[in-house]
Parts: C-alpha cells; structure tokens; sequence
C-alpha cells in the first residue's frame, strides 16, 4: 500500500466504537447497496471492525490486508462465516474481473491510493458495482489520522476514480474525513 501502512502494534485502536463517528455502519451498508449474495471486499480491512459491520449483510466479504498480522488478530477476535481472507495489495488483488458487486474503504485509502490500485478496483468491481470510500481529507486538520500530507482531497479522489471509469454517485467532504460513492 501507498505512504504506510497502520502500526499492528496500534491495532487496539482499530476496535474502538468511536470510528463510527466517520461513517456509521448503516451508512456504509447503505452506501454500498449490495442485495444478500452479494460478493464484497474491504480493503485495508485491519481488524476487521467494518468487515463484522458488512459480512451479515453479504454472501462474501474478502478482508483485504497487506499485513497478515492484521488478519491473525481478526482471527483471534472471531470471523463471521461470510468472510474470507486476502494478503494482497489493491493493485495486485488475487480476484477475477467483474469478482466484486462492491468495495469499501475506511480510512485506507491513503495508503493505496494511485493509477495502478485504482485501474485494479476497475478491473475487479463489475460494471454498475461500487466502490465506498471513506478516508481523512487534505482539508481537515490533521489532529486525528495520518499527517496531512499523506491525504488526498476529495476532488483528487473523484478524479482517479473517474479516470478509470467509474461514475462518482456521492462526494462530500466532511469535518476531518470524505465520503466518496463511485459507479463502475
């Protein structure tokens, strides 16, 4: 993934309530509008705090991490029957074309964001699938999150989305964060 990638020894952190101040869980299911047999991924998916949020609601949920430490701790905090693990980079996921109705990140984007990961989401998502992006704003202060500069603005993240042909549904910049629907 992009600039870095989230410190396994700060995963506690990854399991805290309050992340749903940035997008609450039926936000995110809604926003992904996927029916029950629906095939999805979460990408730098961690812990799994919103894979749990997502699998009830999905016939398969692939939990996308670079670090497998990520999926270990996952393990050991329980998996819903739905989900299914992936070691992977977004530009190099180990799925078919057209293998997902939708995709989500919360706050990972910045660690993947560029031409190859987001012409890969393109390759993978089928047509009229989503993708879901929550992730810290270049506007925000950068009191929580990365440093700002490794965030992207939204208007930057409607751009690659777009250049790889998806359709962005849904831009907003909010307080610290952007919420971006995109439409393959």
């Amino acid at each position: 993934m992009g600039f870095h990638t989230f410190d396994v020894e700060r995963a506690d952190m990854l399991e805290e309530p309050d992340r749903f101040r940035h997008c609450s869980a039926e936000e995110l299911v809604a926003a992904l509008g996927v029916h029950a047999d629906a095939t999805v991924a979460d990408l730098g998916s961690g812990t799994g705090f919103f894979t749990d949020v997502v699998a009830p609601h999905v016939g398969r949920c692939y939990a996308v991490d670079v670090q497998p430490e990520m999926h270990d701790l996952y393990r050991e905090k329980g998996v819903p029957e739905t989900v299914e693990f992936l070691t992977a980079e977004v530009a190099d996921l180990p799925l078919d074309d057209d293998a997902l109705d939708a995709a989500f990140s919360t706050m990972t984007y910045h660690e993947y964001a560029g031409e190859e990961s987001v012409a890969e989401l393109a390759r993978v998502v089928r047509p009229g699938g989503r993708v879901v992006t929550v992730d810290w704003t270049a506007a925000g202060s950068g009191e929580a999150g990365p440093p700002r500069d490794e965030r992207f603005a939204l208007g930057d993240a409607v751009s690659a989305f777009e250049s790889a042909g998806f359709t962005a549904e849904r831009a907003e910049t909010r307080v610290e964060t952007f919420l971006l629907v995109a439409r393959r």
